[in-house]
């Protein structure tokens, strides 16, 4: 059905009287730009115009000319033409549902008024009527669409053009043909298309249309660099490592593109009650002509079945809760959009509602409060060198991907010492590393492997706020560094802003050393942490934290660690991860950047959007119920019908689509 049938498949899933639109803009690989689209988009407004065009005319034939012969056959002709455009499809779909048994939806409704309406002699309210309903599904599909477009606009960041270096001449090609492996080359000003690592010695690049942050990011080389980087010092070349369509920017496309798949409570409530609503109102319909007539049976008084039906009419054409069905899915989808333009990947509407209630958020420290880069500050050894001392502990730290591991890594390679060949080198969770180094048993961790080790570090004389890390060889200290990580410029401002949101429970939890929690704490202004956490004990602690609230709780971490406290959290929020695969597989909301004043950012991009939605309810009732009453009571007529089912509609869908265009600063 070309004229009416523009609604997003995800608005279109069990919809209720919305739930028949065909799917002919609902794939997601369909583009809106082109001759071709703005064909398809002339056609489908055609038989509006026509229909537009020959009830205009007949109106000024009948009422402003007066025209002696408009009226009778003439007139019924006339207003049939007008009718045919826009009514025919609405017809064919209606007479299709009702073969499929489904006998309450807008198409039922619609060709039941209208015709009804041609039957007592109300030729233009019933063209006005159909006129004006196909008209909304137009622009209704047409904001869904936009949105769509808008989001896609949002994150599609990459050329669709990559410079390859080949045969050591610059050819320009398409960046989908471009093979992992193969170099690109990115000139000053350039923006890069596809995921790689940096074969250059270094690069100075413009993240902000990925990640919102706007200070630059400076990048070494074998640096991971995204499509969508702004390069913005020196030409580059890039050793290119997924695939145009592989690439994290397409893998948050495509999430965001499907994020309506996630419904919320709010919009699976209305389309249950959207399938119950509209048979009652029919039933009411028919009650509105039958009541009158057994009343007159028993009263003796005269019915006059035009009036009755007329009024049943009105009342069937306000019943069509289109207002709610299409608008509440758009509210959600704006929301998506409005975070994604913030640098936030929302994965649902669900999780926007989720947002909206939080009255607790958990907290991870190291890499989500602070910056997670650790720099060794003193090294002491006992019986051997610090070159020695270095080289054990870099040689088992190699392996590891925890942020103290590679200062270690890097530190010793500043001093350029020879890492040691290491063995049988085994990770003890939360605890450390160990391994074999020349013969002898090498054993890096912290105060807790020392212990599990029998090996005794209590006559040190250490700051218990300070990060240390021990090394072993054979059973005996043989010292250890003193390590030191710092907050991240936003961090206090992250813990202020939520608190300024009416949530009052900010809770940290981490592995690291319970006095280097409570001293971050104490920096960030957070009243509740706990230190010296396995990961068992993350879990369980949010478990405990999650039993003794009646709001939802969210988590933020790293996305990887952290990953079966981001799955059993009702809101997993993931910190700074735009190209890792496992904060876009495991969280549920990600921030593309590292900045954790994001997160009340979030936070309040789901109440915005809570009450919206909430807005679009209330309006929509409000407005039908109170032209549902004068419909019964024969105040009403089909013009504020209209008004009532697609105006109300277009209205909704306006104040949904707003909340893209609002400004999310925390203090507005």
């Amino acid at each position: 059905m070309e004229n009416t049938s523009h609604i997003h498949q995800h608005v279109e899933e069990d919809a209720g009287c919305c739930s028949h639109h065909s799917h002919q803009a609902s794939t997601g690989h369909n583009h809106d730009t082109g001759q071709h689209s703005e064909d398809n988009r002339l056609r489908a407004y055609l038989p509006v115009v026509i229909s537009a065009t020959f009830l205009l005319t007949g109106l000024a034939a009948e009422h402003w000319l007066k025209i002696s012969i408009f009226k009778g056959f003439i007139a019924f002709a006339w207003y049939l033409a007008a009718y045919i455009p826009v009514g025919w499809p609405v017809m064919k779909e209606a007479f299709t549902s009702l073969w499929k048994k489904d006998y309450f939806n807008e198409f039922f409704l619609m060709t039941l008024a209208t015709t009804g309406a041609f039957y007592i002699g109300e030729y233009a309210e019933g063209v006005a009527v159909m006129l004006f309903y196909s008209f909304g599904e137009l622009l209704q599909g047409d904001a869904v669409k936009q949105a769509r477009k808008n989001i896609r606009t949002l994150l599609d960041v990459r050329p669709k053009e990559a410079t390859l270096l080949k045969n050591g001449q610059h050819v320009t090609v398409d960046a989908s043909s471009v093979q992992p492996g193969e170099t690109v080359v990115i000139m000053p000003g350039g923006k890069v298309s596809l995921d790689g690592q940096l074969e250059s010695d270094s690069a100075v690049l413009n993240t902000a249309a990925l990640t919102g942050e706007s200070k630059p990011v400076y990048v070494e080389k074998g640096g991971n660099i995204l499509a969508g980087s702004l390069v913005m010092d020196s030409l580059i070349y890039i050793n290119v490592t997924k695939k145009f369509e592989d690439s994290a920017v397409a893998k948050i496309i495509e999430l965001a593109q499907n994020a309506a798949s996630q419904k919320a409570p709010t919009e699976k409530f209305i389309r249950k009650f959207a399938k119950v609503y509209t048979p009652v109102v029919v039933l009411c319909a028919v009650l509105i002509i039958l009541l009158p007539f057994l009343y007159s049976l028993f009263a003796g008084s005269i019915f006059v079945f035009d009036d009755w039906l007329y009024r049943a009419l009105v009342f069937l054409v306000i019943s069509c809760p289109c207002a709610l069905v299409v608008s509440i899915p758009l509210g959600y989808f704006g929301g998506i959009g409005a975070a994604s333009r913030n640098g936030i990947l929302v994965k649902g509407g669900n999780y926007l509602d989720t947002l909206a209630k939080i009255k607790t958020v958990v907290t991870d420290k190291t890499g989500t409060l602070t910056k997670g880069i650790f720099e060794v500050q003193q090294v002491v050894s006992e019986d051997i060198s610090h070159k020695e001392l270095l080289s054990f502990m870099a040689a088992l730290e190699a392996g590891s991907t925890h942020p103290i591991a590679r200062a270690v890594v890097e530190y010793a390679k500043s001093k350029n010492i020879d890492f040691a060949a290491a063995e049988s080198v085994k990770e003890i969770s939360g605890k450390g590393v160990i391994g074999q180094c020349n013969e002898k048993s090498i054993a890096v961790g912290n105060q807790r492997l020392m212990q599990q080790l029998s090996v005794n570090v209590s006559h040190l004389n250490i700051p218990s706020e300070d990060s240390v890390l021990y090394c072993a060889i054979d059973g005996k200290l043989a010292g250890y560094l003193i390590i030191a990580d710092s907050l991240k410029d936003d961090a206090i401002r992250m813990v202020s802003e939520i608190k300024s949101l009416g949530i009052n429970r900010i809770v940290m939890i981490s592995g690291d050393n319970n006095a280097i929690v409570q001293k971050t704490a104490r920096q960030t202004g957070i009243q509740e942490a706990y230190g010296d956490c396995m990961p068992d004990d993350k879990v369980n602690k949010v478990s405990q934290i999650k039993s003794e609230s009646a709001y939802p709780v969210a988590f933020v971490g790293d996305g990887f660690n952290d990953a079966p406290v981001l799955a059993m959290s009702d809101v997993g929020i993931a910190m700074g991860h735009l190209g890792s695969d496992a904060a876009i597989e495991m969280a549920d909301v990600i921030i593309q950047s590292d900045q954790p004043s994001k997160i009340p950012v979030a936070i309040k991009i789901g109440k915005k959007t809570q009450n919206i939605v909430l807005q679009n309810i209330s309006m929509a009732f409000g407005v039908k119920l109170i032209v549902l009453l004068m419909g019964a009571g024969g105040v009403a007529t089909l013009w504020e019908a209209v008004f009532a089912d697609v105006g109300v509609a277009l209205l909704a869908i306006l104040n949904a689509i707003r909340i893209q265009k609002m400004n999310f600063n925390i203090n507005d």
